[in-house]
């Protein structure tokens, strides 16, 4: 097994005044020794990682990490900085910084090192000795634990410290508070273990505390033994990411907050949770402020936060149904005419004919039509999934499935799904006795909330949702002449505003929703996000091409991507180009959003399926005047674009990124490898 690092890997002198120029300096001596295909590459996951979370921590340590396609094999890099680089720990900047790449498919035991490493960097004596180290091999002998330290560190480095052998020393057990702790972060590498570490110590060092922590890492998931979660006083969820299997901690007081809490300040959680215990405090599934699903841990989100959360929650999930059945009937209609809607399932059941394309045309569509019976009642679910975590999904489907049966559509699923995750939540707030709670996420929960949802989805909101519903279809309907082009700008804006963040997606979903039960204004509609989301993309490739020497190098190389991209409807593809220069790419990229959303209301362009762009234009109505409109706003936004950059003044080394753009460099391969699936 090759060493993870090397003397070839320690710089002692890092020089970088950047975290950024810090992460390449240090990845340079990873491509060096082939650690490492694509440098740009590796540093766009190094970044987007960065993006989720700084990597910076008390202490003076900054742990740049990321797991990426572009690495070999495990690697460590290690630099030490006299002047100290901001990575946004609160303390200050960093002296210490660790670069840790993992392939994409690392294997356990390597991962298990790099965990060892980030649990040695909570020892003090460890960081001392790597402050004082004057030679490179020593120090990536001191990080391997091959030799001992100046001072007794090689004690705490090899062998990873365990909480097990101390506990014994609690002297009365039937004093002794117990708690369990979950850790995790996005790449499972580097904080989860941190974070296990310094709760670990801190209970080791207080009185009449046990504490035991499950690790949700990369190196391995070993639950926690049943018995102990049953014997514990209390809970601690150190997380970035959704605790695994949380159901197995219900009805027990509970603090749940980021992962990097865990290793600031794990005294203050142990208090929190005692506090709680001692007060009677009891939640169903943490505490009933934080969203279990694509939160980050933290309870501080307002409730606009919140519910935007909730809602992409259910929208991230209804999406491929969507995809999937929306691509299917279109395709259904493109092979056998519109015609076979009114072929009937059971003649498609007693006598379909291999070599009918009517036969094959009707099985395309009707089995498109059964993916999308599953797009309200999968919105409502997995919103109170959002919400609630599992104890959501039956009520929430059940919502769902009364939305379609009264015909409230893509609205009902939204308040249904609100709705059975409140209800859900209400109930988990319930002190219940200990013998009940094992059984409360399985029988009680779901019981009681479809009752209530089912009662308040046909008795008390079912009927007005469906007023409102029809009343919108035929509002979509109707439009024509100014009123469609408006709509059509104002989508366009949405689309272009952000480039796959919130805005992008209301409208998104909005277009979504109407092919639930789709008319001619709900078509019109999906062509025009369609194509308005086409525009950023396509127009900075085509910046790129005429006036390349506007863009740095690697920008350059991102725009021959963004023809991809664009032309797959993938809005993200212009991220990279907005992080560098946002004040000119996305005014830029918002008119020629408009513009496109406008005429393709103009040209009565439709769509029945919800995404693939060039690759679906088949399926479109109007379909050579619907790619006028998207190369239309194409130039509005690429001329913009390039009008906008000749006004400023040029660094005299244009062509030369390294020198003048190399932090924004960095910065634009960013948003792309953690946005881009988003959407799909």
């Amino acid at each position: 097994m090759t060493e993870m690092i090397t003397a070839d890997l320690v710089d002692l002198d890092l020089s970088a005044g950047t975290k950024e120029a810090a992460a390449r300096s240090l990845a340079e001596r990873m491509v060096a020794l082939g650690r490492v295909t694509d440098l740009d590459g590796f540093l766009a996951d190094v970044a987007a990682r960065e993006a989720q979370m700084p990597t910076g921590l008390d202490g003076g340590i900054g742990i740049p990490h990321c797991r990426s396609e572009h690495v070999t094999e495990p690697t460590l890099a290690f630099g030490r900085s006299a002047e100290g680089i901001d990575f946004g720990a609160p303390d200050g900047p960093a002296d210490l910084i660790f670069l840790i790449a993992a392939p994409a498919g690392a294997d356990d035991a390597h991962l298990t090192i790099l965990s060892s490493l980030a649990r040695q960097l909570m020892d003090e004596d460890f960081k001392a000795a790597l402050r004082a180290a004057t030679d490179a091999g020593a120090a990536a002998a001191l990080i391997r634990g091959d030799e001992p330290a100046p001072e007794p560190v090689a004690a705490e480095a090899a062998p990873a410290p365990e909480p097990e052998p101390v506990e014994p020393e609690q002297p009365a057990a039937a004093e002794t508070f117990k708690i369990v702790a979950v850790t995790s972060c996005p790449t499972g590498i580097a904080h989860t273990y941190m974070a296990a570490e310094s709760l670990e110590n801190t209970g080791r060092d207080t009185e009449d505390v046990e504490l035991v922590v499950e690790t949700q890492g990369s190196s391995g998931f070993t639950r926690l033994d049943p018995a102990v979660i049953a014997a514990a006083d209390g809970v601690i969820f150190a997380h970035d990411v959704p605790v695994r299997e949380k159901e197995r901690f219900a009805g027990k007081p509970t603090v749940d907050v980021g992962v990097k809490a865990g290793i600031n300040r794990p005294a203050e959680l142990i208090s929190q949770v005692r506090a709680k215990a001692s007060r009677g405090e009891t939640t169903g599934h943490a505490d009933p402020s934080s969203t279990p699903v694509d939160n980050s841990g933290e309870s501080t989100d307002g409730y606009g936060t919140k519910l935007r959360k909730w809602l992409m929650s259910g929208v991230s999930y209804m999406v491929p149904f969507v995809a999937a059945g929306g691509l299917l009937i279109a395709l259904g209609f493109a092979i056998g005419g519109y015609e076979v809607a009114d072929v009937k399932v059971q003649t498609l059941l007693n006598s379909f004919d291999w070599g009918s394309t009517t036969s094959w045309a009707a099985l395309l569509f009707y089995t498109g039509q059964a993916a999308f019976a599953f797009l309200v009642p999968v919105l409502a679910g997995y919103i109170a999934y959002g919400m609630a975590d599992r104890p959501g999904l039956v009520p929430g489907f059940v919502a769902g499935s009364i939305a379609v049966t009264t015909n409230a559509g893509f609205l009902g699923g939204l308040v249904g799904g609100l709705i059975a995750g409140a209800v859900v939540m209400a109930i988990q707030r319930v002190n219940v006795p200990a013998v009940l709670r094992g059984i409360m996420p399985v029988v009680v929960i779901p019981l009681l909330s479809s009752i209530v949802v089912g009662f308040l989805m046909f008795v008390v909101i079912g009927k007005p949702i469906a007023s409102l519903q029809s009343a919108l279809t035929d509002w979509l309907n109707s439009l024509s002449g100014a009123n469609a082009i408006v709509l059509g700008v104002i989508l366009g804006l949405m689309m272009c505003f952000d480039l796959g963040g919130p805005l992008n997606k209301c409208a998104y979903a909005f277009a979504v929703g109407g092919l639930a039960n789709p008319t001619d204004g709900s078509l019109k509609v999906m062509a025009a996000v369609m194509a308005a989301g086409m525009v950023p993309p396509l127009a900075m490739a085509l910046a790129t091409t005429v006036r390349g020497k506007l863009f740095t190098r690697t920008e350059r190389e991102n725009g021959k991507a963004a023809w991809v991209l664009g032309a797959s409807f993938i809005t993200e593809g212009a991220i990279p180009f907005a992080a560098a220069d946002p004040l000119r790419v996305i005014p830029a990229s918002m008119a020629g959003g408009a513009v496109t959303g406008a005429l393709s209301m103009t040209f009565d362009a439709t769509l029945r399926a919800p995404h693939g762009g060039i690759f679906v234009v088949p399926l479109i109505g109007n379909a050579w005047l619907y790619l006028v409109a998207i190369a239309a706003g194409t130039c509005v936004t690429a001329a913009l674009t390039v009008l906008l950059k000749s006004l400023r003044k040029q660094p005299a080394a244009t062509g030369q990124p390294e020198s003048a753009h190399a932090p924004s460099q960095t910065v634009t391969a960013v948003e792309p490898a953690a946005a881009q699936p988003a959407k799909v």
